[in-house]
């Protein structure tokens, strides 16, 4: 079942119904969907699909030529193009009288194999792109090859597309679509552990527990998930050693640059590339203070909710589910598992904030969100918002995301409304957000103030 993608599927069927040349590039993370959605959008469309192979450009040939050959003549045939410039004229020939796509799935294993690939279709595109309804999608899962050989300016290829859509994991709303059997707070469980990449979530069994779901995946030595973030590096980098220890002094605490060079024994300039390189892969996230540009108060933390949960959880504990324990390690994942999902509920409650901006609900009009944390000099204390959102230097918003089974008393209105006083806003808006909705107390004050929204996770995901 194809699930979500509504505004990528729209973006290609513009481009599809153009009937002029059109050059996408799509790229995105391993197991993000992009081959999915290209399968999709090109069912019942005259199509040539072609999967490039971690191979030589001989076999890749070979392979491109069989596809275009039986899609022009019906017939699977055993001869080849002489060339990837032959069977690219081909193709453009083919559309010049009516629309084709050509998607050329996994493009850098293709490229890699035929130095002169990237260098050719510039010259084809020039030279048909007036006059051929060629429709060409170029797709890849090397984050830094795509960027680097499709879309910088450096590359060959630069200037010629049409269009380029960055293929991102499924928010909290597209992954409840893909969790029908599941009650509203095991749906978050599940994003909270694997996040919204959709191969991830094929592997949730939405007919059992989070504790069976748990056991079955990153307690299991032989399932899909148990080895996943590690076999994940070694396809994406050249050194998953130092990237793995990386990952592993984020998700241990080790958030400040000096902090993680310290542990992992790396100078802060290695550190720093190699974080720029899990930045662009959707792994790892870099923070600063919300309003302010780069400082030392940069933090970094995981993005991607599988690699949190894995390097949180199961990284420490692989020699104990090796050897059967996964009852003995599922013991002390749930003694933490409300306490993980708190930073998980903030981002469900930025998405929520989000939606409800685009849908006009909130009445000031935020441009970003993001976390704040620094001096209280009232109190000499280090302290921290949730959330803030600023429209602007007179207008913002501030939020508190409580994600535990009590329900959420005065105590934490008066605390977020207190610090929102460090900053000199004339017009400010409240959002509380509760996993278990809130006490008489602090519904009444809610009430009497007039500018406080109390969110439930109900209603978050009832919306």
């Amino acid at each position: 079942m194809f699930v979500g993608r509504k505004k990528e599927l729209n973006a290609l069927d513009r481009l599809y119904k153009s009937d002029r040349f059109e050059f996408a590039v799509i790229y995105g993370r391993r197991r993000v969907g992009k081959t999915s959605l290209i399968n999709h959008f090109i069912d019942g469309k005259k199509a040539i699909y072609f999967m490039g192979v971690e191979s030589n450009e001989k076999q890749n040939l070979e392979n491109f030529s069989k596809n275009i050959i039986e899609f022009s003549s019906g017939i699977q045939a055993e001869t080849s193009f002489a060339s990837f410039q032959s069977a690219l004229e081909y193709a453009f020939e083919l559309a010049k009288d009516e629309r084709i796509i050509l998607a050329i799935d996994e493009y850098p294993y293709v490229a890699r194999s035929s130095k002169s690939l990237a260098s050719t279709l510039q010259m084809l595109i020039d030279q048909y792109k007036d006059h051929s309804k060629l429709m060409l999608i170029l797709c890849g899962s090397s984050m830094s090859y795509m960027e680097d050989q499709v879309l910088a300016y450096k590359s060959p290829l630069y200037g010629r597309r049409t269009a380029q859509m960055k293929i991102v994991p499924f928010n909290f709303d597209e992954c409840c679509t893909c969790l029908k059997g599941l009650s509203d707070e095991d749906k978050a469980y599940i994003y909270g552990i694997v996040g919204g990449t959709p191969q991830y979530l094929l592997q949730m069994n939405d007919s059992l527990s989070i504790e069976d779901n748990i056991k079955n995946t990153y307690l299991n030595p032989t399932s899909f998930l148990y080895e996943e973030p590690v076999n994940l590096l070694k396809q994406e980098v050249r050194e998953p050693a130092i990237y793995n220890a990386i990952i592993t002094a984020v998700a241990t605490g080790y958030s400040r640059m000096s902090e993680i060079s310290t542990k992992v024994g790396e100078s802060t300039t290695v550190c720093s590339g190699y974080l720029k390189n899990l930045i662009n892969l959707g792994i790892i996230k870099k923070e600063t203070p919300y309003g302010e540009k780069e400082s030392r108060k940069s933090i970094y933390s995981i993005e991607d909710n599988m690699f949190y949960f894995w390097y949180r959880f199961v990284l420490d504990n692989t020699s104990a589910i090796a050897r059967g324990a996964e009852d003995l390690v599922y013991k002390k994942i749930e003694v933490q598992l409300n306490d993980y999902m708190g930073k998980v509920f903030e981002e469900i409650c930025t998405q929520y904030l989000w939606k409800s901006l685009l849908a006009g609900k909130i009445s000031i009009e935020f441009t970003s969100l993001g976390r704040w944390w620094g001096n209280d000099p009232r109190k000499k204390t280090q302290t921290e918002i949730d959330i803030m959102g600023e429209q602007d230097s007179s207008a913002a918003i501030f939020g508190e995301c409580k994600w535990r089974n009590e329900k959420v008393d005065l105590d934490v209105l008066e605390t977020l409304i207190d610090r929102s006083r460090l900053f000199r806003y004339t017009k400010v808006h409240y959002f509380l957000f509760s996993k278990t909705g809130f006490t008489k107390g602090c519904m009444e004050k809610a009430d009497e103030l007039k500018n406080v929204t109390l969110v439930s996770y109900e209603d978050i995901v009832k919306k």
